[in-house]
């Protein structure tokens, strides 16, 4: 179970910021983006981000995950991808700060072959994804965040000998990285990976920022020479900013007045829907 501090006012302070400049976008995004989508296609985006933001806000991670799941049941996976490179960009760069810089870069040395190798499968791998079929793109997708969701609902913690630990961390990393480039999502290996490891609560939750920014920008630089993140789409990716933004600030309030395991067994359920429709859709179209 990762604990999140509650936010201070500096901490509020950037998520505001990070919701003002995303708003520098709306006109953009409504005139590019806007007529493709129906009203109430819209409505379910913007809660959608306001759901990833609370979540991430609560229990700092899932962000990815929930936007993919949901926004691939009504997008195409490629403009749904898009859709969640800024929000996760904005997200876990305001995370990785959280914990302080010199923490940061210990953090970061003790797992430096990890995220290594994360950061170059995500460049390599996001440059396949308008190659491949939708299909295969949904069930890329939705498999791996149907597994993790499920395997940490049933309370699955898996252990690591110490012999084996390089070559786990190898094999999490380049699978980790691979579905990151074409899907966005790193989050649940890297959770799988850090327990695993029974890193100390401290140390995981200042990895997970540090893994889960680089990446973020790492997919962002990829993805701009991949054909992904068009002008267009940048705009609708910055657009949904805001609601993330203010979903991020609720989750921040909430993470101090709800039973957080409670609240981490119900976003696990969600996910394991969404992933389920996710694997429907990649086998029936």
């Amino acid at each position: 179970m990762i604990s999140i501090q509650a936010p201070n006012t500096t901490q509020c302070v950037l998520v505001v910021l990070i919701v003002q400049r995303a708003q520098a976008f709306a006109i953009r995004a409504e005139r590019d983006i806007m007529p493709t989508l129906e009203p109430t296609i819209w409505a379910a985006v913007v809660a959608i981000a306001l759901f990833a933001g609370l979540v991430k806000g609560a229990v700092g991670f899932a962000m990815p995950m929930i936007l993919i799941s949901g926004l691939g049941t009504f997008l195409a996976p490629e403009l749904a991808l898009a859709a969640l490179i800024l929000p996760t960009v904005a997200s876990n760069l305001l995370q990785a700060a959280r914990g302080g810089l010199r923490n940061a870069i210990a953090a970061t040395r003790t797992h430096r072959i990890y995220l290594a190798i994360v950061l170059v499968m995500i460049v390599l791998s996001a440059q396949i994804v308008l190659l491949l079929p939708d299909g295969v793109m949904f069930l890329l997708i939705g498999v791996p965040i149907t597994l993790f969701a499920a395997l940490q609902l049933v309370g699955w913690r898996p252990r690591v000998a110490a012999h084996l630990r390089r070559a786990t961390e190898v094999t999490i990393a380049l699978f980790a990285g691979f579905i990151g480039g074409i899907a966005g999502v790193w989050g649940p290996p890297t959770v799988l990976y850090l327990t695993a490891l029974e890193t100390p609560k401290r140390e995981a939750v200042q990895i997970q920022g540090v893994v889960y920014g680089l990446g973020a920008v790492t997919l962002l630089a990829a993805h701009l020479n991949s054909g992904v993140f068009t002008g267009e789409r940048a705009a609708f990716s910055a657009l949904l900013c805001i609601p993330a933004g203010l979903g991020m600030l609720a989750g921040f309030w909430l993470q101090d007045r709800m039973d957080q395991e409670r609240f981490r067994s119900i976003t696990l359920a969600v996910l394991v829907v969404a992933g389920l429709n996710l694997i429907r859709r990649g086998l029936v179209g």
